[in-house]
């Protein structure tokens, strides 16, 4: 799968803006372990000046659970290394499934000191978004031996989806709007 950067403070690509949505906040967010300040809040309030850093041993790991489940299309990463430096994901494993206990890993990517938004496409083996109730992502090693870890932000992307009211027809004339609309 490709995997594309962007230093914008976008992460989506022109070509997929109102074609998918961010969803991460429909989501249950955990992490494996954070520093007192630098947890959760700081990896979702759109900030990329803030962090999350993570205080334990490897992997350390980003946990997102939805209620049903949800088609994603993709997760944007938001690295760092000039910032970071030690502390910036060098090796990330990306793995979904229904819980904890079935995870498949379906993405290993290697950053080599990235600036800017890493984007994670989630196909399956048609091309097609995943559909998961969650999404693991691992950090597995960092850039220079690092032990914790700087996320900045991460985004979580589904396709928007027609439903048949957008699809209504409009109605142009004064007697066709009239009876537009059901009481």
């Amino acid at each position: 799968m490709p995997l594309t950067m962007s230093d914008n403070k976008d992460p989506l690509p022109v070509g997929k803006r109102g074609k998918v949505r961010e969803i991460g906040s429909q989501a249950v967010w955990s992490l494996s372990s954070c520093k007192p300040g630098f947890g959760v809040d700081q990896l979702r309030d759109g900030s990329l000046e803030t962090y999350w850093q993570s205080d334990g041993t490897q992997p350390h790991l980003v946990n997102i659970q939805f209620r049903r489940k949800t088609t994603v299309d993709r997760i944007c990463i938001y690295a760092d290394y000039k910032s970071d430096e030690s502390y910036t994901p060098n090796k990330i494993s990306v793995r979904i499934g229904n819980h904890f206990h079935d995870l498949q890993e379906i993405e290993v990517l290697e950053l080599t000191e990235p600036s800017g938004w890493v984007t994670i496409p989630l196909e399956d083996s048609k091309k097609k978004s995943v559909r998961t109730f969650m999404i693991q992502i691992a950090v597995l090693s960092n850039h220079q031996n690092g032990r914790d870890t700087h996320m900045r932000q991460i985004k979580v992307y589904s396709p928007i989806q027609e439903n048949s009211i957008a699809k209504a027809p409009v109605f142009n004339s004064v007697e066709l709007a009239m009876h537009s609309t059901v009481r």
